[in-house]
């Protein structure tokens, strides 16, 4: 009676592969390591001997470490091997990229191998609520002649219930993951529109690569003063309410978002700028082929004097 074995698998190189696999899932979502042991409950030390190879882990801890980094098992278990010579000088070429040039690189595959840049007129508003992206977003799609997408609403049908009640419900991580079914049903559904994105939206990277490779990213800033009077001014006084340090807050806040914000293929700055001025900064940044079907600049009826708001 002859038994064969399969071939075994260097366990220390499938190791090391998961560690760096981690690291770098851990570095792209900006998390220190204690952060991330924090998160996914364990210890800094396992965690540590996990990043550099010398721990094995099990299947029960390692789907914490998934789950705390936004991801599957499935996807820290992909290694160099499962992919094929092509597909590994690709990761390679890219990884060895600048961060800016590696945005580029992401985004002309997208073009190249998805749809034509000319056929796509997807526009997506990034910034912090105040910035403008309601009020400029609704007017920027009627000049465009495109639809109009405020993506905290779709995420409010798709659950059936407001923001606050799937918070309420499901934590950060359950909208997190409606938000990313609203994005994708969006991009879907729309070769062109203008996409009014929910502040932090650019804090996941999954759904930051999907907006920057599939949409002209544009980042809608002011000064912190002016994000908290816009919003106060719509009626929601709840950011200064028993909150002494809420301008810190909202400086800390920006602050942290502006690694992923800066990432936008182009910035307009709403402050102390009128709607129809902020309109004209924003219609001229745009592409070519994306302002084509547009009316120009002259003339928008957007009431004047009134600043940017939402």
């Amino acid at each position: 009676m002859t038994t064969s074995t399969a071939p075994a698998r260097d366990t220390d190189i499938l190791l090391e592969r998961l560690g760096l696999r981690v690291r770098s899932l851990r570095s792209n979502l900006a998390m220190t390591r204690r952060t991330l042991a924090t998160h996914a409950r364990i210890s800094e030390r396992h965690l540590a001997d996990l990043e550099t190879g010398r721990g094995n882990i099990s299947v029960r801890l390692l789907d914490r470490v998934a789950a705390a980094l936004e991801t599957e098992i499935a996807d820290l278990l992909e290694t160099a091997a499962s992919r094929t010579p092509e597909e590994n000088l690709v990761v390679e070429f890219v990884r060895a990229l600048p961060a800016d040039d590696r945005k580029q690189a992401l985004q002309l595959l997208h073009e190249r191998f998805t749809l034509a840049p000319e056929t796509k007129r997807r526009v997506a508003l990034v910034g912090l609520r105040g910035a403008g992206k309601s009020t400029l977003g609704a007017l920027l799609a009627e000049r465009l002649g495109l639809p109009f997408v405020g993506l905290v609403g779709v995420v409010e049908g798709l659950a059936g219930m407001s923001v606050a009640e799937v918070f309420a419900l499901s934590g950060e991580t359950g909208y997190r993951r409606l938000e990313g079914q609203a994005l994708y049903e969006t991009l879907n559904r729309h070769d062109g529109c203008v996409i009014e994105t929910g502040g932090s939206i650019v804090s996941e990277p999954k759904l930051l690569n999907t907006l920057l490779t599939a949409c002209f990213v544009v980042w809608l800033r002011t000064e912190p003063a002016h994000y908290m009077s816009r919003v106060v001014a719509q009626g929601d006084t709840r950011p200064m309410r028993n909150r002494p340090d809420a301008m810190s807050d909202l400086q800390r806040l920006l602050d942290e978002r502006h690694p992923y914000y800066s990432q936008a293929h182009a910035t307009v700055d709403t402050t102390d700028r009128t709607v129809c001025e902020s309109l004209s900064d924003l219609l001229r940044c745009l592409p070519a082929h994306m302002a084509a079907n547009g009316h120009g600049t002259d003339g928008a009826k957007t009431g004047g004097q009134d600043h940017a708001d939402g």
